[in-house]
C-alpha cells in the first residue's frame, strides 16, 4: 500500500495512523509536490527536483516524492498555501505573499535593503532566524526550505526608465505586498497577478512592466513581450520576493523520526547556501536571453540608482510600522534580519 494523501484530511489522518502504527511499509511513502511553474523553469529543474531526488536518495528508496509542475492538480497560484494547509497535497513550492499576508515576520526579507544580492546569504539568515522570529507565523505548515530569489528587477514593454518620475502612473505587476508598497512609493501603479498569467497580462497591457527576476525570462517569454529589463548597479534590485517548500504538519507528524532526520539533514544550511546560488547563477541566463532577442539591459548608474532608493526609504518604515501594529517588534526584525544577512556574505 502507498501512503499517498489525496483529497481531504480524514483519508490523510488514517493513512498517517496506519503507516505510525506500522502496519504500512515505510517504502511505501508517496509524496504528492505541487508547484506553479513549468518543468522547463530554473526552479524546477535546478532546485525542486534535486531536493526530491537528494530526499529519495538518503532514504534508500523509501520516499517517493511525486512532482506535479504548472499547477497540474489544479487551482491557481495563490490557492497553493491552502493546498498544502489543508492536506490536499504533501508538499507545495509558493510565494509567501500568495498567503495574503500571513508571513508578515517573513517578508522582512522582501524589503528594500535587506536583500544585498547575495541569495544564499538572504537564505540562510531566514533559516537562522526561524526558532526564534519567524516560526509563530508557520502554522499548518512545517517549511522545508525558505529562499528567495536573486531580486526583483523591472521588465517594460515599451518603455526606458531611468528615474522614478518615469514609472509614475504606470500599471505594473507586483509579486506581493511588499512589492506593491514599492511600487507604490515611486508612484505606480501595482497590479497584482501571478507569474503564470504575466505573458498574457503583458501582451493585452493589462500590465505595461512587471517586477520579476531576470531568470523568469526563459519559461514566460517574457523577451517576446518587452523590450527593457532594468536593475541598479552592481545587481541591486527593487527589493525581492520571499518563497518556502512547505509540508503539510500532519504529513510531518506522520513521518517516523528517520525520514523527518533525512528530510531535515537535506534542508539545512548547505542545502540554503545551494538553493541561493541556483537562483542567481539562474539571473545570467535570463537576461541572455532578452539581451540576445534585441532587448536593452540598463543598469542604472550610482546617481540614478540613489534617486530610487530615496523614494523607497518610507517602505521599510511602513512595514515596522504595520508590524509592530500586530505586536511584533518590526525595529528589531529588521535590524536583526539586514545584520544576519552581512554575516553570512562575509
Amino acid at each position: 500500500m502507498k501512503f499517498t494523501k489525496k483529497m481531504g484530511t480524514l483519508l490523510a489522518g488514517v493513512t498517517l495512523a496506519a503507516l505510525t502504527a506500522g502496519s504500512v511499509s515505510a517504502a511505501d511513502i508517496t509524496l504528492k509536490f505541487h508547484h506553479f511553474l513549468s518543468p522547463k523553469s530554473s526552479a524546477h529543474k535546478n532546485m525542486i527536483v534535486p531536493w526530491a531526488e537528494k530526499i529519495e536518495k538518503a532514504s534508500g528508496g523509501r520516499v517517493d516524492i511525486e512532482i506535479y509542475p504548472a499547477m497540474s492538480l489544479g487551482g491557481k497560484p495563490p490557492q497553493l498555501p491552502r493546498q498544502v494547509r489543508d492536506g490536499v497535497v504533501d508538499l507545495a513550492w509558493f510565494v509567501n505573499g500568495y498567503a495574503g499576508g500571513l508571513y508578515p515576520r517573513t517578508e522582512v526579507f522582501e524589503l528594500p535593503g535587506v536583500h544585498q544580492g547575495d541569495s544564499s546569504a538572504t537564505n540562510r539568515a531566514m533559516l537562522e532566524m526561524f526558532d526564534e522570529y519567524l516560526s509563530p507565523e508557520y502554522k499548518g505548515i512545517v517549511p522545508m526550505t525558505l529562499h528567495v530569489h536573486g531580486g526583483n528587477a523591472l521588465h517594460m514593454v515599451d518603455k526606458e526608465v531611468r528615474s522614478p518620475d518615469d514609472v509614475k502612473g504606470v500599471k505594473l505587476r507586483i509579486p506581493s505586498r511588499t512589492g506593491a508598497w514599492v511600487l507604490e512609493s515611486l508612484g505606480a501603479a501595482p497590479v497584482k497577478t501571478s507569474v503564470p498569467e504575466l505573458p498574457l497580462a503583458l501582451s493585452k497591457k493589462v500590465v505595461e512592466g512587471a517586477l520579476i527576476p531576470f531568470e523568469i525570462i526563459p519559461p514566460l517569454k517574457i523577451q517576446e513581450q518587452t523590450q527593457y529589463q532594468i536593475e541598479g548597479p552592481n545587481g541591486m534590485r527593487f527589493g525581492t520576493t520571499t518563497f518556502q517548500i512547505g509540508m503539510n504538519k500532519g504529513t510531518w507528524d506522520g513521518l517516523p523520526e528517520d525520514i523527518k532526520k533525512i528530510f531535515r539533514e537535506n534542508s539545512g544550511m548547505e542545502w540554503h547556501k545551494e538553493v541561493g546560488t541556483v537562483w542567481d547563477n539562474a539571473e545570467a541566463g535570463g537576461i541572455g536571453v532578452a539581451t540576445k532577442a534585441g532587448n536593452k539591459h540598463i543598469q542604472l548608474t550610482p546617481a540614478e540608482w540613489a534617486k530610487f532608493e530615496t523614494a523607497m526609504a518610507p517602505v521599510v518604515d511602513r512595514w515596522i510600522k504595520e508590524v509592530s501594529a500586530k505586536g511584533i517588534d518590526g525595529q528589531k526584525l529588521y535590524d536583526t534580519a539586514v545584520a544576519t544577512v552581512k554575516k553570512y556574505m562575509k
